[in-house]
């Protein structure tokens, strides 16, 4: 990642998955520039950024159009050029994940999917003249819960099914200015975006009990398959869905020996 400069949105602490990404970018020469939402995050960032010699923090809230704007225009003027994007910004009324998902309101669905969804299409938008000319990747986070019901997930799947499928969209649009868009569909981890989901900690040791590894993804582990997608390594890579679960998704049902252990005696004849 030599000379390469990019833009990482939606680190929240340093447990986030973007955080993941940006600082294992950083350890493969990387110049990285960062968005914020507020002077909350804006403090818990400005130590991290430090960290790695990030001197461009920018607030970005992206249901703000003006802020977008402003935001894109200092990098504009400061670096003229974009080689990646990494996006990693999602949102739904936790109260509401709560419920089923047929009791989903208007509003928390069409806001859920303009954060969780629209927001990086907005931004390969906003990106595109700042690759022009010599290419660049864009790159967003999915979860499992966009094929499967997962518990208390709900209108976040239709959100991330809505991104995958355009990351589809995407990747067909860009592809004649040579820019790659793919996205990383990450297993259950300790963030704070996580925490939102209710009775994560279950889902959790669900996945490590049942995923052929045997065990969880760390950071690292998804930091490696970012700088995989957003370096040369994957210049033959677009459109493209990555799991890094520890191979859950590829699990039907778990072994027969751990169901008998859950049904009673009466269902195990």
């Amino acid at each position: 990642m030599q000379g390469r400069r990019g833009l990482v949105m939606g680190v929240a602490n340093d447990h986030s998955i973007a955080w993941g990404i940006a600082r294992m970018l950083h350890a493969h020469s990387a110049e990285i520039a960062f968005t914020y939402q507020g002077e909350a995050q804006a403090k818990r960032l400005k130590p991290l950024a430090d960290s790695i010699g990030s001197r461009i923090l920018l607030q970005a809230d992206v249901e703000n159009d003006g802020e977008l704007a402003a935001a894109f225009d200092t990098l504009t003027r400061e670096w003229g050029r974009l080689d990646f994007v990494v996006h990693a910004i999602a949102f739904s009324d936790r109260e509401e994940l709560k419920r089923r998902y047929v009791e989903t309101t208007r509003e928390n669905f069409g806001r859920s999917l303009a954060i969780s969804c629209f927001s990086f299409t907005d931004i390969a938008r906003r990106s595109l003249p700042l690759m022009k000319g010599h290419g660049g990747a864009l790159l967003t986070l999915s979860y499992l819960g966009a094929h499967r019901v997962t518990p208390n997930y709900n209108v976040m799947g239709v959100a991330k099914a809505a991104l995958e499928s355009s990351v589809r969209y995407l990747a067909a649009d860009l592809g004649q200015e040579n820019i790659r868009v793919n996205a990383i569909s990450a297993g259950p981890m300790r963030t704070l975006a996580g925490s939102v989901v209710s009775e994560s900690r279950t889902v959790f040791k669900w996945n490590k009990a049942h995923s052929p590894l045997k065990r969880t993804v760390s950071l690292d582990h998804v930091g490696n398959a970012a700088l995989y997608l957003l370096s040369d390594m994957s210049l033959g890579v677009t459109g493209e869905i990555h799991y890094v679960d520890a191979g859950y998704n590829i699990i039907g049902t778990p072994p027969s020996s751990q169901l008998k252990g859950w049904l009673g005696p009466e269902d195990n004849e």
